[in-house]
């Protein structure tokens, strides 16, 4: 795969579509759906990205798209606040999971970049992908979107293209779309909180889930 390819990555976004059409998810506020404890979210692995204490009382577990608007609001408005109260201070781990929005080519070309960085600089290029987000929109082109995620992805161009071409990356983002569908997720950002679905994404509704299981740590 050549640099001209990385805005690309039809094979990645086909194969996902094969795999499970239609379940790319909308882009839509979370604040529009009610909470559910309906089905399970799959369990944290060691493929997951991890921001925080492996060991935190608290398991948050985020599904979201490089392309959902809402998605970009939450790390770029929230995330810092829920960094401070809850990551920093060892109660609660943060986990990151893709499920592509549309445009599905985009999102998950974008995703793959992630998944291909270095495994401590994957939250750089999440937090880069969201914050430069609306700028990359109003271009009309995503290419220097994904150079500047590659810059701060801690792997070489080379590197990153040699792993947008490995089976494993697409196995990955499907392994993530396969679970968001079986949890049910219908939308992006959905949050979880020791298993059970947020029914939004707000800091309230976060705390509100989380301080009862804090309470005296």
């Amino acid at each position: 795969m050549t640099i001209k390819s990385l805005w690309r990555a039809l094979p990645l976004a086909a194969a996902l579509v094969t795999v499970a059409p239609g379940v790319f998810a909308a882009d839509t506020s979370s604040a529009t759906r009610t909470a559910s404890t309906a089905a399970a979210v799959p369990s944290v692995t060691a493929s997951d990205r991890v921001l925080g204490r492996v060991d935190a009382p608290v398991t948050v577990i985020e599904y979201a798209s490089f392309t959902c608007s809402h998605c970009a609001d939450w790390t770029n408005d929230v995330l810092p606040t829920f960094k401070s109260r809850y990551i920093d201070t060892g109660k609660v781990k943060l986990v990151f999971r893709d499920l592509p929005t549309q445009p599905a080519q985009v999102a998950t070309t974008a995703a793959a970049i992630g998944r291909c960085a270095a495994p401590d600089r994957f939250f750089d290029v999440a937090r880069y992908f969201m914050a430069n987000q609306t700028t990359a929109f109003a271009s009309g082109s995503v290419r220097d979107w994904y150079m500047g995620a590659v810059g701060v992805s801690g792997r070489t161009q080379p590197q990153i293209e040699a792993c947008l071409a490995d089976p494993a990356t697409q196995e990955a983002l499907q392994a993530d779309v396969e679970g968001a569908v079986a949890a049910g997720v219908d939308g992006t950002p959905t949050f979880f909180v020791n298993g059970r679905r947020m029914a939004d994404h707000s800091i309230e509704t976060l705390s509100a889930a989380i301080d009862p299981l804090i309470k005296g740590r």
